[in-house]
């Protein structure tokens, strides 16, 4: 895809203090973004006029949110998103062996009802991990909760929760708010639900597009959360997606996975994989079928990945304290396995991160981290560009201008991409600058 070369003014999305000023900024960058991506060419992009608050969610899907003060008075903090019938439903949960308790909880009720699943509700302000027992019975007791209200199993509810770890749930707010949401449900909107996901977020993320099918269109709808502790190992944050196409559960999980390894399993900002991290996406059925080994799926998989990406580099461009969205990309490797290897290992690197904040062309710190993450290269074919500007030839020649390498660092967005040789793998993994804010911000992130 396309990469970014656009403005995101992070200053200001950063200093956003109101909701409404986090969603006029936030909504900013989405455009932006989504002007620059290629999309794929079955896809109906999200039009740059639509603000996500109209017709927004799939036939069959609803959302609404609430505040509980779960954490915070006065702030929406639970939401509900709702399928008016049983729903196909695919998921995909951290592989942080220090798990919450509602991962756990969806895990179970996700393999007891793949193909009726009809409710997922999530908090902010609580993690609700490292809770243990009691942990757990509060899970179970929010998708007990939603159970009633909805008339529905509560094994047809998934619960996700965000926020705070080691804390218990202040159960008495979050049933009080279980009951509030079903009054709060609307097809038109995301906004609510995408803001009471938000935890450090500085602008909620959205994003919906049409993909042209044999039987029609279909549409995809998704929401995301994320801003610190992402290097994700299977997903992201959080981020809850929806369709009106009818495919089979098993099928919806495989392009859940496919499109999931080159979008949110893709990013890092701070190298912590969460105790929480859950990606969901349930299928109304509502829509054209998509059946396996098809153009139709082929085509729903590369509308997915798209969707899914969108949404991952919004959370990199929101990561805690960030200035700038990177994109490192890996060539030549002997397979994608060792590109990937050496991109994440230099999108992770704390040096790395440092000297893109100070814009500092220390192209030395990008070959010692990729020397390390495990790939097999000859270090004297390595090649480095920033976007098209040559940093590095083989056999360690570096005869660049500071200057212009400086400008291209300046610059909001931009590629740093490192041949290592001449094979055939390939890798992106997309990753932001490490300023003083990141410390300030989590140095007190209890209080």
């Amino acid at each position: 895809m396309k990469q970014p070369d656009c403005r995101f003014n992070f200053i200001t999305i950063n200093q956003a203090n109101t909701a409404l000023e986090k969603f006029h900024k936030g909504l900013k960058v989405i455009r932006e973004l989504s002007a620059v991506t290629l999309w794929p060419a079955s896809v109906t992009p999200m039009s740059a006029e639509c603000d996500g608050t109209l017709d927004f969610w799939p036939a069959g899907f609803s959302a609404g949110a609430v505040s509980a003060a779960v954490k915070y008075a006065e702030r929406k903090d639970m939401m509900l998103l709702v399928s008016d019938r049983p729903s196909s439903a695919a998921a995909l949960f951290t592989r942080n062996i220090c798990c919450a308790a509602p991962v756990l909880l969806s895990r179970d009720h996700l393999q007891r009802s793949p193909a009726s699943i009809r409710a997922l509700v999530c908090n902010s302000g609580n993690a609700n991990a490292a809770t243990g027992n009691k942990g757990m019975d509060d899970a179970l007791a929010m998708a007990e909760a939603v159970a009633r209200e909805l008339a529905i199993s509560p094994e047809e509810v998934l619960v996700a929760s965000t926020g705070v770890i080691g804390q218990l749930l202040p159960m008495e707010r979050v049933l009080g708010g279980i009951a509030a949401l079903p009054s709060s449900l609307q097809h038109e909107s995301a906004l609510d639900a995408a803001q009471a996901i938000m935890t450090t977020d500085t602008f909620p993320k959205f994003f919906s597009l049409d993909v042209e099918l044999s039987g029609g269109c279909v549409r995809l709808s998704g929401i995301a959360k994320g801003s610190g502790m992402i290097c994700p190992n299977m997903a992201t944050m959080l981020a809850i997606l929806a369709t009106d196409a009818l495919i089979a559960p098993d099928l919806l999980q495989k392009a859940l996975t496919l499109a999931n390894q080159k979008s949110f399993n893709a990013i890092t900002v701070d190298g912590d994989t969460s105790t929480n991290d859950m990606v969901s996406l349930l299928a109304s059925g509502t829509g054209p079928e998509i059946v396996a080994a098809s153009d139709d799926f082929a085509h729903f998989c590369e509308a997915l990945e798209a969707l899914m990406t969108l949404l991952a580099k919004l959370i990199v461009i929101d990561g805690e304290g960030a200035t700038k969205l990177v994109t490192i990309t890996v060539e030549g490797a002997a397979d994608d396995r060792d590109a990937e290897l050496a991109a994440r290992t230099i999108a992770q690197s704390s040096l790395v991160k440092t000297a893109i904040h100070g814009e500092d062309a220390n192209w030395g710190r990008i070959i010692a981290a990729a020397g390390r993450s495990g790939a097999t290269f000859n270090q004297e074919e390595l090649e480095l560009h920033f976007n098209d500007l040559s940093i590095l030839k083989p056999g360690f020649i570096a005869d660049f201008s500071e200057t212009a390498a400086s400008e291209i660092m300046a610059k909001d967005s931009y590629t740093i991409t490192l041949r290592l040789g001449r094979g055939p793998g390939r890798a992106t993994v997309w990753s932001c600058d490490l300023s003083k804010e990141y410390v300030d911000i989590n140095g007190s992130y209890r209080s």
